[in-house]
């Protein structure tokens, strides 16, 4: 998917909403246990649920590879189900992968050709060649680690050079020199407030995926005030406080009427650049 085709479909929905699948077989509805594939069971039904409201889906490769082969046979039947009936949907791989070149090649294969996914989270401390090899595929994307909305994003990514520079900074601008805004884009935490001026000095059209609003405390409206540019620039992702609202049987219900408030919210946000 390229940039205009998203910015097209987030115009269409009204919405720059993604929906994290993450989907913990411990916190899952009691009765889908029953089912032959849990995991697929309740993505199926939140996917069906949400998808008129949201833009993007961000499955997290923790949760699936925690049930290992069966994990990923879930993981992979989630992308399939999407592909063929959501293709407008805009699918991120939540993997924070990054290693040696050849490794990182071998990730983007993964990702990009067997799994036929959008884009995928780096990690950039490795340096150049760790993310180039996911650069090299057409319409795909990097999104990179840049100000995270954890409490250890102090320990790093704040810290400043000699001359005043934070961490952060840096990789925002060093990064530019190996994609661009058809290709990269970021992720920041929305529990970051005001750094999102800070962030659009330095990369004021590319992309931001954006964590951490809904169970993490962060603003949306925060959020769009201060890193919405004039095609949005935003992703904004909710998981908990959307796939976990309700754990009864009408949870997929419950989930679709959570992320239509979210929906609700973003259109008159939306409003000035629609």
């Amino acid at each position: 998917m390229n940039r205009q085709e998203l910015f097209e479909n987030i115009k269409k929905k009204k919405s720059f909403l993604c929906v994290g699948l993450d989907t913990d077989i411990k916190k899952i509805p009691e009765h889908l246990l029953k089912e032959e594939d849990p995991i697929f069971a309740f993505n199926k039904a939140i996917i069906d649920a949400t998808a008129p409201y949201c833009i993007a889906y961000k499955p997290n490769l923790a949760f699936y590879e925690s049930m290992g082969v069966k994990g990923w046979i879930s993981f992979e039947k989630t992308i399939k189900y999407l592909n063929e009936n959501y293709p407008e949907q805009f699918i991120i791989a939540d993997a924070k992968r990054g290693d040696i070149g050849n490794t990182s090649a071998m990730y983007a294969r993964t990702f990009f050709e067997e799994m036929q996914i959008d884009s995928v989270t780096v990690a950039p401390y490795m340096g150049e060649d760790s993310v180039t090899p996911f650069l090299t595929y057409a319409n795909k994307w990097v999104i990179l680690l840049a100000l995270t909305s954890n409490k250890g994003s102090q320990d790093f990514q704040m810290t400043e050079d000699a001359q005043g520079e934070r961490l952060f900074e840096k990789v925002l601008k060093k990064s530019q020199e190996w994609g661009n805004a058809d290709n990269m884009m970021y992720v920041v935490g929305a529990t970051q407030g005001r750094m999102f001026e800070d962030i659009r000095k330095i990369v004021p059209e590319h992309f931001l995926l954006v964590p951490g609003v809904g169970a993490q405390g962060g603003s949306l409206e925060e959020v769009c005030k201060y890193g919405m540019t004039s095609t949005c620039g935003l992703i904004v992702n909710s998981s908990r406080a959307i796939i976990y609202a309700d754990h009864s049987e009408n949870f997929a219900t419950v989930a679709g009427e959570k992320a239509k408030e979210v929906q609700v919210e973003m259109e008159k946000l939306l409003e000035p650049i629609l």
